[in-house]
């Protein structure tokens, strides 16, 4: 106490050496301290007047005068002099709102009526008391889980055989007999036989769901968002008859051969050339018309007996009631997490939204093959995403059930849930400009997530942690920005990653965060178990898919049209394609009717001839494209060779048809 009583008087005499101050003693319940008299504005700032700490210069071996005050308020600003004052104290007080307060507020969920959501702890507690009986009843529960899952999936995959056609083959809900383009050759030899043969089938559930996510043209229309079933009954007891290219699975819905809810199976047959494919609304789907021939057909049989269902349902009601049990029955964060997630991961894989494999050997060989990444993504998830800080600790198991579990399956039965609801297939320009109703939902959901982000911000300032997820947002927004700089590259966010990136700013114990993390989760599960790691960064080809690639497209001449009583023809011609083309590919009522290439001679690249018998009386659809190599590229709008012999000229751009199938097709053979 003497030597600090001493270096107060030093520091007293320095300064009444250069100024006027009056130098003064003042005790306090702890001991003798020394304050200096304010009497000029300009004085230095003692600290220690400010604060009940100790002053810095008790620890410090600095024994210069203080800075003035009027040098301390002008420092923080010397670089920003050209900063308004007011711009300046508002930042100034943002900064310090954005800090949080002095002391943080964790925030915890108090469960609503602890007694009865604290219940089944209180059970565990007074029967399985044990750390080791609790473990045996934990793994017993898992056995009982994977075998019950397993029994029902086995039941569901059995069909019965039918006489004639033996055991039906699983197909997926976009094969078909007939790939768009050019892709089944010149003529479609590529895709013979037209007629004469069939197979017994299984189709999955939920087949109607399988759309044109792009444009695909039929005959003059262009069809979009909607199965691709062209064709159908004219009357209810005609057999229906559908487009080879109509997805079978769709089409035997249509047709009322199965069902859409639980699958089912029957036997297909192709019957070759058919013309005018009727249009009709039934069990769901709206088929497509076609007024003009295809050269191959397909329809259903009737009085098959086959039984087949897809357990999909079943497995739904197996996995929820597991799932259930454990989240009202489990308190630690580790054992819930890692449970619900591989049990849902296996659930989506397995039956709610599986890829098709062709069999389940196949299927558990590609879950497994996604399985240890993702893994590793869900530690990381759990440990610094927020998903332990959120549920340890938390004893309110029903709301953590309804909330956590109830919005991680809504996640992830997202082809169930939001995809039904928001019409939004993909995030990126070209999608969102022709998918109806797109632009507007993503409006919507801008504005829902806009309020969320606010009352999260608010949520983090309360718990002093604003400043650091702020730095870490801005980290994902510029990785977004430098991504979308990058050329030749272009930027998709999948349900992965929008899960990755918004899962931080749940980690918080709140209810509302509850549930926006376990629809997150879900979210991640799906696209996971469904598509796998699919590449954030894709070349502008591969994110197309389907659509058109801008290409040049050929300037026809018009026709030249010569009618008889008993044949018509029809004289196209052009110009020499430009570079780097060296062909030209002509599509008749979308079947490639023409291939030329220039080092083939004069006549074979520069007209080409149809004929018809006008007796038909039926219109006929032509498209024509620029070659480059076996690549066509895209074809233009169709050209009209109306049943009266008049020529419709083809309407200015590019129609949607490509030479490469959509995701998830798949010609039947």
């Amino acid at each position: 106490m003497l030597f600090e009583f001493e270096q107060f008087l030093n520091r007293c005499f320095d300064i009444q050496s250069s100024q006027s101050t009056i130098c003064s003693m003042t005790r306090n319940g702890d001991g003798e301290t020394g304050r200096l008299l304010d009497g000029h504005p300009d004085d230095p700032i003692d600290e220690s007047t400010q604060t009940n700490l100790l002053p810095m210069d008790e620890f410090s071996d600095d024994s210069s005068p203080p800075t003035p005050r009027f040098m301390q308020d002008q420092g923080s600003y010397r670089y920003l002099k050209w900063v308004p004052v007011p711009f300046r104290k508002f930042s100034k007080a943002t900064v310090k709102w954005a800090k949080g307060p002095d002391i943080p507020e964790a925030h915890t969920i108090k469960p609503l009526f602890p007694f009865i959501q604290e219940a089944p702890i209180r059970f565990l507690d007074k029967h399985v008391s044990k750390r080791r009986h609790r473990i045996l009843l934990l793994i017993s529960f898992y056995f009982l889980w994977v075998l019950t899952f397993a029994l029902v999936m086995h039941g569901g995959n059995t069909a019965t055989e039918i006489e004639g056609w033996g055991k039906p083959g699983n197909i997926g809900c976009g094969n078909t007999y007939w790939v768009p383009g050019n892709r089944c050759g010149l003529n479609g030899n590529d895709c013979r036989p037209f007629g004469g043969s069939g197979f017994a089938f299984r189709c999955p559930a939920n087949c109607a769901g399988q759309w044109v996510w792009n444009p695909r043209a039929v005959g003059d229309q262009e069809i979009s968002y909607q199965p691709l079933v062209i064709g159908g009954p004219s009357e209810d007891d005609e057999p229906p008859i559908y487009r080879s290219d109509s997805f079978i699975c769709s089409a035997a819905i249509h047709a009322g051969v199965i069902n859409n809810r639980a699958g089912g199976c029957g036997v297909v047959s192709l019957v070759g050339y058919h013309t005018n494919f009727h249009n009709s609304s039934r069990n769901g789907i709206d088929s497509i018309p076609f007024d003009s021939n295809f050269p191959s057909s397909f329809t259903f049989h009737n009085k098959i007996t086959c039984e087949a269902n897809d357990a999909r349902w079943e497995l739904l009601f197996v996995s929820l009631t597991f799932t259930i049990l454990l989240s009202l029955f489990t308190t630690s964060p580790g054992v819930f997490f890692f449970s619900i997630f591989i049990g849902l991961f296996f659930h989506v894989g397995l039956a709610s939204d599986p890829p098709f494999t062709g069999d389940t050997a196949s299927l558990v060989s590609n879950l497994l093959g996604k399985l240890l990444p993702a893994s590793f993504c869900a530690y990381v998830i759990y440990v610094n995403m927020g998903v332990r800080r959120i549920l340890i600790g938390l004893t309110a198991q029903i709301e953590k059930t309804v909330l956590w579990l109830g919005g991680c399956w809504l996640g992830s039965l997202t082809n169930y849930t939001f995809e039904r609801w928001i019409p939004i297939q993909r995030l990126n320009g070209h999608d969102l400009k022709q998918q109806p109703g797109a632009i507007i939902s993503l409006i919507v959901i801008v504005v829902i997530l806009f309020f969320i982000v606010i009352k999260q911000i608010y949520f983090f300032q309360r718990e002093g942690r604003l400043v650091q997820y702020l730095g870490i947002y801005g980290i994902f927004l510029g990785g977004i920005f430098v991504s979308l700089l990058l050329p030749g590259l272009s930027l998709r966010i999948h349900h992965y990653i929008l899960a990755l990136l918004l899962l931080p700013g749940t980690s918080m114990q709140t209810r509302p965060s509850l549930l926006y993390q376990g629809i997150l989760i879900g979210f991640f599960i799906n696209g996971i178990a469904r598509w796998g790691f699919d590449p954030v960064l894709q070349t502008p080809s591969a994110l197309q898919g389907d659509a058109q690639h801008n290409s040049k497209l050929p300037h026809i001449s018009p026709p030249t049209i010569q009618l008889g009583e008993n044949i018509s023809s029809i004289r196209f011609s052009w110009l020499p394609p430009p570079e780097p083309f060296d062909g030209i590919s002509v599509l008749v009522n979308d079947v490639e009717r023409f291939r030329g290439y220039t080092d083939e001679g004069f006549a074979s690249d520069k007209h080409f001839v149809w004929t018809k018998d006008p007796r038909a009386n039926e219109p006929e659809y032509f498209r024509f494209a620029y070659m480059e190599g076996t690549q066509s590229w895209d074809y233009t709008r169709a050209g009209i060779w109306n049943a009266d012999g008049s020529w419709t000229e083809m309407q200015p751009g590019a129609s949607k048809i490509k030479s490469r199938s959509l995701d998830g097709e798949k010609m039947t053979r």
